[in-house]
């Protein structure tokens, strides 16, 4: 990685979100002097998907950025997130399950990314299960609560057993 494509990414890190063509004509520079960087390619991505909605623009940047770096755990989260709002449910589970065994990475919202990806399904049961495993990982008082106010709202969707009345 150069110098320059270092100095005009750090240029758009630090302009982004506040001044997006700024920071786009930055990211440009720096992808023009190294195409393959990681973190410029991550950047890329999440342009495309948080400002523009362009999932599958995002999607490819994201992609090229683990095709660099399989184990950028910078680059996962985004790309969850950029499948399961393009309702590629199946592609998020399986690059959970991929994500889970890398060293490092947050477990903890990992099975979280999978109990949304249940309840999209419509599988609550399963959803609750991922909710368990992630408060499992959870290492701080706000995510255990944030994953306990998901279980509520989980449980409250789920379809109500009806009493049996006898005559």
């Amino acid at each position: 990685m150069s110098d320059l494509s270092n100095t005009y990414l750090f240029k758009a890190l630090d302009n982004y979100p506040y001044d997006l063509p700024e920071t786009i004509e930055a990211l440009n520079y720096a992808l023009s002097y190294d195409d393959k960087n990681p973190t410029a390619l991550c950047l890329m991505g999440k342009i495309y998907a948080e400002q523009l909605k362009d999932f599958d623009a995002a999607r490819y940047y994201y992609e090229e950025a683990l095709s660099v770096k399989p184990d950028a755990l910078d680059v996962i989260p985004n790309l969850i997130r950029v499948m399961i709002w393009s309702e590629d449910f199946n592609d998020a589970l399986k690059l959970i399950e991929y994500a889970l065994n890398i060293k490092g990475s947050d477990k903890g919202n990992l099975w979280y990314d999978s109990a949304i990806v249940h309840e999209h399904k419509l599988n609550y049961k399963k959803s609750l299960k991922c909710l368990k495993k992630a408060k499992q990982f959870g290492f701080n008082s706000d995510f255990i609560s944030f994953i306990e106010t998901n279980e509520k709202r989980i449980k409250d969707k789920m379809p109500k057993k009806r009493k049996k009345k006898n005559k």
